[in-house]
Formats: C-alpha cells, structure tokens, sequence
C-alpha cells in the first residue's frame, strides 16, 4: 500500500506507534511524484531527495526521543509557491521571483516544522494567485488528477491537485476569493479557507492584503481540523492577526448536528448554477437534516455586488503590493534596459504575465485620480453591507450551505479564452473573503463524466468549529473517493 493513500492523521499514528518509519513515508511521496507529476504538474520545485530523506531521520530521531508527539511529525507536506521557505526557491509562480529564495519562513511553515513536518516541495499555482485554473502559472498549467484535460481550480490548484493525486499527505494553500475552496471542490478534496487573522499571513507574498488567508488542504475534515490546529497561532510580526481564545478545531470532530441551524441562501442555487451540481448539494443538505440539523431557505441579499467588489479592492491592493517587483533589489531584471525607468518598464512587462498585468492595471485605474471615489470607495462600502448581511443571517443560522462553484471542473483553456467568464465563476466563494469568514469545501459527489463536485460551508466570524462539525458529519456518511491517477501501478 502506497502511504500517501492514508489520510494524513493515520499516517502519524503509524509513524508515532512505529509501525511506519518517516523515511519509508518520504520514500512513498517521492515514488508517487515520480510516478504522475510528469503529467500533473502540481510542483514548481520539488526538494532533492538526499535532503529530505536526511530531514526525515533528523524528524524520526526526536520522535524516538519523545520530542515530537503531535499528529503530523513525520508526514510530508507540500507548500504553495507563495509562502516563503527559509532557502528554498519561492516563485509565485512567476517569472519576476524565478531566482527568489528567501531568507526566513513564512510562520505556518515554521509552525508545521516546529510539529515535525516534513516538507517535500512548492506547488504550482496561479501566478501570484491570480486565476481560478491554475493555467497563468509561468511554469505551466497543473492537470486535474480526474481527467487531465480538465483543470484543476486555483489559485491553489497544484495543492489540492498533489493531494487529490497522493503525491504528498497534505498541503497548504491561500485563499483571496476561494482559492482553497473552490480548487477543493474541483479536485475531490477537503479545503478550509479560516476566518482573517486566524493563521498568520508573515511570509505569504501578498495579493490583497485584506482578503488573503492561509488555510489547509487535505484528504478529510479530521486531517484539516488537524492541520489548522497546528498551522494557527497568534503572531506579532502581523499586524492582522488575531489572538483567540480557543485553536481547539479537532473538539468540533463529532458526528452530532442535531439541532444546528442551516441556512440554504436561494440566490446560490438559481440561475448558472449547474444541475448536477446543485442536486449533489442539496442532496447533501438532505444528509444533514436526516441526522437532525434544522434546514431552512432565506435570502442573501447583495450577492450580485459581490463580483465588482471583490475584483475592485483586490486588484486595488494588488496594483500596490506588485509595486515592489521592479527589478532592482530581488527578482527578474531584464538584460538590456536603457537607464532607470526604461529598466522598470521592461523587467516588470517581461516579468509579468498576461493576467497579472490585467488586474494591476485594473487595480491602479480604481485607485488613480477621478475615480477613488467611484470606485474603490463604493466596493468598499458594498463590502461593509455584505458583510452586515452575513451578519444578520449568522443571527438566525450556525452554518450557511451552498455549491463552492457553479460548476465542476471545465476543461483547460476554457475559462482562460473568457476572462469574464473565469472571474464570474467566483460568485460563490468571494463573499466568504470580502467578510472575512471561514469556509470549507467538503467533497458530496461526482458529475456524469466523473468529475468531482464540493459542497461549501460557511461559518460566522472565529465559529470554525460549526462548519468543521457540520462537514465532519456529513463525511461519515461518505468514504473519500481516490483520484483515479493516484491508483495508477
């Protein structure tokens, strides 16, 4: 049996218990890259294979010692290629940062590492995490383990792809406007977007800074609770993070929902929202209140808002985040350049691509003289009054449910020959962002042509625990379906 079949809390018990030993799990992770990623793509750089195998005895030795006892020492992980790793090449999936190699730790890496983590490689992603597919990464688009002519989500596709097809027990992604969730959904795996402030964002190369959360991406609710509880923890060197009472998320791992309030907005599941989809979900919902949750339908108002502003406050923060990208201190400079300003010019139009040169101008026009106002202050507002509308449902309701996408999976090139097209595939994530909420994509079924579809749950603000429970209980219902790639011999 192939390690990185177990779910990733299965996988340390056998290594706690001494069953298995780190090296053979290690040895398993990079067998099954060899294997598929020459067709999936999910890696930008995975680690020499000498280091880490000496890494993992280094690991093996402190929990012989009874120094590492937490559920994931020993268990490989892999980590987006926006998260800084002390050494290692940290690309963004860009050409501007294809010679970065920071010089500290984003703080979840250093957390995972402090539990005994092993850390294989950087998944591929959108660039800079702009995209919903995967396919504006500089070093090529990530495959769908279901069916490689499909894409598998983004921006944190080459995550949710490496687990779906067992090429590492976990991941870490980020998620802006439903980066995890929606490449969850797409790839068959389970994905938790924690409410803002939750996990800190030291060493994630920024997108936009109010939106972006750091989250993980595993093969079940156990392993994410499991995941968040490690990866969380209040940090000083981020102004945004918060300090909370309770990192307690594995408490909420019961098969109890019995009298927990559901609420079905009736705008998610109207108009483009796909058959199959939408039967998958409320199939699932009926699931839940079989097992004694209260379901009821209300309205969700501002919904159609939340588009336009999201991708004006996004862009908005991306145009000056992307700012610092110019050639001179880090990153790619172009090689002829005639003085100063021609140098900027250049290196960031060859260093950029297509899509992040859209959303930076896009960005930069919202926040440029004349149009502040009409513009980036109005999304402002509208995201103050959606988030006020979450408030009043999360009055009423412990969890609101609905589809993670409108649809499953599309094929690749698709949503890249419609830019409009991609950004209105959103519509069901960016909400959970704008207000700051925590999210998970649960897997509840599969499409006619085998591909997955993901049921998304919301919480209210720091209530991680309602939506975990909710998940968790739904998924003992349910066996987790192995990608058809990761039983390749």
């Amino acid at each position: 049996m192939n390690l990185m079949s177990l779910t990733a809390v299965e996988l340390g018990k056998k290594i706690k218990s001494g069953e298995v030993k780190v090296v053979d799990a290690v040895l398993d992770a990079f067998s099954q890259i060899e294997a598929v990623e020459k067709d999936i793509n999910s890696y930008v750089t995975v680690y020499e294979k000498e280091r880490v195998l000496k890494n993992a005895e280094e690991i093996q030795a402190k929990i012989d010692a009874g120094e590492l006892t937490g559920p994931l020492a020993g268990v490989p992980v892999a980590i987006k290629d926006n998260m800084c790793t002390k050494g290692n090449l940290t690309t963004c999936s860009s050409k501007i940062l294809g010679n970065f190699y920071p010089t500290y730790s984003a703080e979840a890496v250093v957390n995972l590492e402090k539990a005994g983590a092993v850390i294989i490689g950087k998944t591929n992603m959108d660039e800079f995490a702009m995209g919903s597919t995967t396919e504006t990464s500089h070093f090529g688009p990530t495959k769908n383990p279901w069916n490689e002519e499909h894409v598998p989500g983004g921006s944190s596709g080459g995550s949710c792809a490496a687990v779906a097809a067992e090429e590492c027990s976990y991941a870490l992604g980020s998620d802006t406007g439903g980066s995890i969730r929606q490449p969850s959904s797409f790839c068959g795996v389970t994905g938790i977007k924690p409410t803002y402030g939750t996990v800190s964002r030291y060493g994630l190369i920024a997108y936009g800074s109010s939106l972006d959360q750091i989250g993980p991406v595993a093969k079940d609710v156990t392993d994410c609770a499991t995941i968040l509880e490690t990866i969380a923890s209040y940090d000083e060197k981020d102004s945004t993070s918060v300090k909370r009472d309770n990192y307690n998320f594995t408490d909420a791992l019961v098969d109890d929902v019995k009298g927990l309030k559901i609420g079905i907005p009736k705008g998610y599941f109207g108009e483009g929202l796909n058959k199959k989809v939408k039967d998958a979900i409320l199939n699932a919902v009926k699931v839940l209140e079989e097992k004694g949750a209260i379901v009821e339908e209300f309205d969700l108002s501002l919904v159609e808002y939340a588009i336009p502003a999201y991708y004006v406050i996004a862009d908005a923060e991306a145009s000056s985040n992307l700012a610092r990208f110019d050639g001179v201190k880090y990153g790619y400079r172009t090689e002829d350049y005639r003085g100063l300003h021609n140098m900027y010019k250049k290196s960031r139009s060859e260093g950029f691509g297509e899509e992040v040169k859209r959303r930076i101008m896009l960005g930069s026009f919202v926040l440029s003289s004349g149009y502040y106002d009409a513009y980036y202050l109005k999304a402002l507002r509208t995201k103050a009054l959606i988030k006020k509308a979450f408030d009043e449902a999360f009055a009423k309701y412990d969890v609101i449910i609905g589809p993670a996408a409108p649809t499953t999976a599309p094929k690749l090139g698709a949503s890249l020959a419609d830019p409009i097209k991609m950004y209105l595939g959103d519509i069901y994530t960016i909400s959970v962002n704008l207000a700051g909420l925590p999210g998970i994509s649960v897997p509840c079924g599969m499409d006619s042509e085998g591909l997955p579809i993901g049921m998304q749950i919301i919480g209210d603000c720091f209530k991680e625990n309602n939506i975990i429970r909710a998940a968790y209980a739904y998924e003992q219902t349910r066996e987790y379906a192995h990608s058809t790639v990761a039983q390749r011999d």
